[in-house]
């Protein structure tokens, strides 16, 4: 049953009347109403944490400014969420980035403040005219290793890059329930760690790379492009595509930097779109999923190698009378297979014959090979390898 729009409750967001379903949180109204609040540590697909503190917002009759992450819409409410309409929130996001850039990379720094994924720490700082308050000292030790000496070939951790935003670690937990990497340490001294300081690899992780995904800084990041000094995200092409790794269908996107391999193209690394947002009635989150998105796993995300290895096949292979693979044509090697084809039906029949697809081919090419399977030779002797 559809409930109307006229009976839902409403809150005045920054001097407008918004309805909203019950159990939305302010922020999933106010970016529904294409109001922007900024945050670091929220995702539609973990529990709320409020950790970062950039999304807070002004409620009439509240004391402080709220998380709009975790306050609960109620109606109404009266909140300001736009710095142009509260000089309040304004002074407070300005000064929350200028404390967060005391203790991160600034510009001067070597590896830059970008080295893999957009940081939108920095981002966010600039947009909201940060101030340069100077740089503290580093105190977090490295607690999950120098990433780029651990064993692990995919994933490495930046220590100075991290904000404790717990996105990382919350993913692992809520939405993977592997809880392989946590935090560390107290105060100052607080970071991202395995247990025992284990490499990853030794740890329950499952390399699906959703920590890299998450992480709004590039602390958690992905180590072939950074040892093989690829470009950083922001200066790839993105081409949206499905995977091919198993029939599920997960969508991602292909980083391609157009100038390599002497202006082919090179895929430099495999990124998760935007999760969708939630449905607009209340479900639950964290561990059962708040969002449509379907989470990645290690081989969608890092194992894109053999699309430029040097031992992939250019051109069909037919094998000739002298019992070696030549190079053919596409005509002639179709011709070759339906030629094989033919002669074991015709020496041994239909049902000698077996065709297997992949799921790695699409539903319109597996309706077509079970179609070559039955329609051309006769048999029933077809099978996809999801099947199983």
């Amino acid at each position: 049953m559809i409930q109307r729009t006229d009976q839902l409750p409403t809150i005045e967001l920054d001097g407008r009347q918004i309805t909203f379903h019950p159990g939305e949180s302010l922020l999933e109204v106010a970016s529904r109403s294409g109001v922007q609040i900024p945050t670091l540590c929220h995702d539609p697909r973990l529990d709320p944490a409020g950790a970062c503190r950039s999304c807070l917002v002004e409620v009439e009759g509240q004391r402080r400014l709220l998380p709009s992450c975790a306050t609960p819409a109620v109606d109404g409410q009266k909140v300001t969420a736009s710095p142009e309409h509260s000089p309040r929130i304004e002074r407070h996001r300005k000064s929350l980035f200028s404390l967060y850039l005391t203790e991160h990379p600034g510009e001067d720094h070597p590896d830059g403040v970008e080295r893999g994924a957009p940081n939108k720490l920095v981002r966010a700082a600039k947009a909201f005219g940060a101030e340069d308050w100077g740089k503290l000292e580093n105190l977090r030790d490295d607690l999950l290793g120098d990433r780029s000496h651990d064993e692990n070939p995919y994933i490495q951790f930046d220590s100075d890059l991290c904000i404790l935003c717990a996105k990382c670690t919350r993913y692992c937990d809520e939405v993977e329930s592997v809880s392989a990497i946590t935090l560390a340490g107290r105060g100052s001294e607080t970071t991202i760690a395995t247990p025992d300081g284990r490499s990853l690899l030794d740890t329950t992780c499952e390399m699906c790379g959703g920590c890299v995904a998450v992480c709004p800084t590039g602390a958690m990041g992905e180590k072939k492009p950074k040892t093989h000094k690829m470009p950083v995200e922001a200066e790839l092409e993105k081409v949206r595509t499905t995977c091919n790794y198993c029939g599920v269908g997960c969508q991602f996107d292909l980083n391609v930097d157009p100038a390599a391999r002497e202006g082919g193209g090179e895929i430099v690394k495999v990124t998760s779109p935007t999760p969708a947002p939630p449905p607009p009635t209340p479900q639950p989150r964290g561990r059962t999923g708040g969002s449509t998105a379907r989470t990645r796993c290690g081989k969608g995300r890092f194992g894109y190698d053999f699309l430029h290895h040097e031992d992939r096949l250019k051109t069909p292979l037919v094998r000739g009378a002298d019992g070696e693979l030549h190079p053919a044509t596409w005509d002639e090697a179709l011709a070759a297979a339906a030629a094989g084809l033919r002669g074991v039906q015709e020496r041994h029949g239909k049902d000698a014959l077996a065709f297997v697809s992949s799921s790695r081919c699409t539903v319109e090419e597996n309706f077509l090979v079970q179609k070559l399977s039955r329609a051309v030779f006769g048999t029933n002797n077809v099978h996809q390898c999801a099947a199983t």
